[in-house]
């Protein structure tokens, strides 16, 4: 018999951690206290379909098995960074929270959120209702769910979850199988990810795979390998509404300058748009 894979192994590590925090905040406060600030969300969907492709700026202070980009305790680097973002152009901007792989939190989101005025797309591995009341008492906007990790009807009620507390949930799929899945369960917005969950290269020819299956109605978003203004107009002429931009611009030496330039090309009327 097989033991547990990879993503087994990250699923219960999540649920652990998801479970030590419900321990402090039971369910039904972070519930209530969702709903409560339901009625200040941005307009994430807006931002996405702006003229041209709309540029995501992601912070994150690591990635598994490489140097850290920022320290685990420098909250001010979160914040400058989402105003160098916004200052740059950036349409919306993305925080890693995830503790375990990237060292996020969602402190750093909410910091972030409160340094600007665009929507935040909350970067996370969400598995459980509560990390989505949790993530809105932070301020996300928009919630990712990583259809590979969910059963259809458990991505049907986060789904809906995500929806009845005005934010938009973003459906993150590797293959036209998991396409498919969103589309059955009333994604609006489809996020291709170009890299694995675990393991492996990034795969920017899976975008233009899968894109041509989505209604058109559908909202695209392109993931991972954004590290020029070529690589954009790459992802916007295979049909994206959006590009996230992570590494790149963590490692540069000018994240405004840089961010200028791939809002730039993404606003040029060269760019392939809608």
């Amino acid at each position: 018999m097989s033991g547990p894979t990879p993503v087994d192994r990250i699923v219960a590590e999540v649920l652990a951690d998801v479970a030590a925090r419900e321990s402090v905040i039971p369910f039904k406060e972070i519930k209530a206290r969702s709903r409560e600030i339901s009625d200040n969300t941005r307009d994430g969907v807006a931002a996405l379909l702006r003229s041209g492709c709309s540029v995501i700026a992601e912070i994150k202070r690591a990635m598994p098995g490489r140097d850290p980009f920022l320290p685990d305790d420098e909250l001010d680097a979160v914040v400058r960074l989402a105003a160098e973002f916004e200052d740059g152009g950036a349409h919306l901007i993305a925080c890693q929270t995830e503790r375990l792989r990237f060292h996020g939190s969602l402190t750093d989101m909410q910091a972030a959120r409160e340094a600007v005025s665009v929507p935040m797309f909350c970067r996370d591995l969400i598995i459980d209702p509560y990390q989505i009341h949790e993530a809105r008492c932070y301020g996300a906007d928009l919630i990712p769910l990583q259809v590979e990790l969910l059963d259809q009807a458990r991505l049907e009620s986060l789904l809906d979850r995500i929806e009845s507390l005005g934010m938009t949930a973003v459906a993150e799929v590797r293959t036209p199988a998991e396409a498919d899945r969103a589309m059955a369960a009333g994604a609006r917005v489809v996020a291709v990810n170009a890299r694995p969950l675990t393991g492996g290269g990034v795969d920017k020819q899976l975008f233009s795979e899968i894109v041509p299956g989505l209604p058109e109605s559908t909202v695209r978003i392109a993931m991972s390998g954004v590290h020029t203004p070529r690589d954009l107009l790459s992802y916007a002429g295979a049909g994206a509404d959006a590009v996230v931009v992570g590494e790149e611009l963590m490692s540069a030496e000018d994240p405004a300058r840089l961010t200028r330039t791939l809002v730039a090309a993404g606003q040029h009327p060269a760019c392939p748009s809608r």
